[in-house]
């Protein structure tokens, strides 16, 4: 099956007086590229929640962002104020430096930045922890079903591209008696020609129409080249994670294609071979983002 490396989910949670939001950011990439920011308090669980990303989204690159924000009410949370004032010197020195004005609202703001709030809790508690670990999942399992709605939309795409590359084969008998004409009378020339210049040698001739027949014969090309489209449509329904099979299929495909585009000595079938390139870019770049 089809699955898009594109993913994006928000989970929001309520617990002990403070509102944590979680997003999650999966974009495509050949490998595991993951990002994290998390308050220093949650700090000690990210190598828990790196694992959980690898093993759920495989693969890509993540953002994972988790922020935390107090309830108006009385907590064990307390203002860090050295960091409100280095986040506040900061702001006013950019201001400064670019004449932008301090907005009313600065100091709200500067509370919502990251470990302005500090917990006087020594420890994360395991309840708390497995709460919001509960969320994590959630958050997690919302990005894989945003993915795999994408890569219903990818699927459909893709089969149509190779679809379109069957039909366009199916189409190349059409021109294969002309063009076995043109080559017969292109034979008959080069015989008139060896026979005018009296300079027959039968063993060089039989030679050279084996060298024809084996050079211009694309029979194997048409047969493989179906196969290899058919073995595609075939794994693009499996069960599985497909993206990188999918990837060595279309590969063959592109080789079947080209060796029949250098044999066809055709017009006609030439400009068949080029469309059914155009439709074959078109499928290797969907692939990049399956996952």
């Amino acid at each position: 099956m089809i699955i898009s490396m594109t993913g994006y989910c928000r989970e929001v949670l309520e617990y002990n007086n403070k509102k944590i939001s979680i997003d999650i950011k999966s974009l495509n990439s050949k490998t595991s590229d993951i990002n994290t920011r998390i308050p220093g308090y949650y700090k000690e669980k990210e190598l828990e929640i790196r694992k959980l990303l690898s093993q759920k989204l495989k693969r890509g690159k993540m953002d994972f962002c988790m922020f935390v924000e107090l309830n108006c009410v009385e907590s064990s949370n307390q203002i860090n104020e050295d960091v409100v004032v280095n986040y506040y010197n900061q702001v006013k020195s950019i201001s400064n430096n670019n004449n932008i004005p301090l907005g009313n609202d600065l100091l709200t703001g500067l509370l919502k930045m990251p470990d302005v709030m500090k917990n006087n809790t020594d420890e994360l508690s395991d309840e708390e922890w497995a709460v919001v670990l509960e969320t994590i999942n959630k958050a997690v399992d919302s990005c894989i079903n945003f993915s795999e709605v994408e890569g219903k939309g990818l699927e459909k795409d893709i089969i149509s591209n190779i679809k379109s590359i069957l039909n366009l084969l199916s189409q190349v008998p059409e021109f294969e008696q002309d063009r076995i004409n043109r080559i017969r009378e292109r034979l008959k020339s080069g015989i008139k020609e060896l026979e005018t210049n009296n300079n027959s040698n039968e063993n060089r001739f039989e030679q050279e129409i084996i060298y024809y027949l084996e050079k211009l014969d694309i029979n194997e090309e048409k047969v493989r080249l179906e196969k290899h489209c058919d073995y595609f449509l075939e794994t693009i329904k499996s069960e599985e994670q497909v993206g990188k099979k999918l990837g060595f299929i279309s590969q063959e495909i592109g080789r079947e294609i080209n060796t029949l585009g250098s044999k066809a000595n055709h017009a006609e079938m030439q400009k068949l071979v080029v469309m059914m390139k155009e439709e074959l870019e078109k499928v290797k770049e969907q692939l990049l983002n399956v996952l």
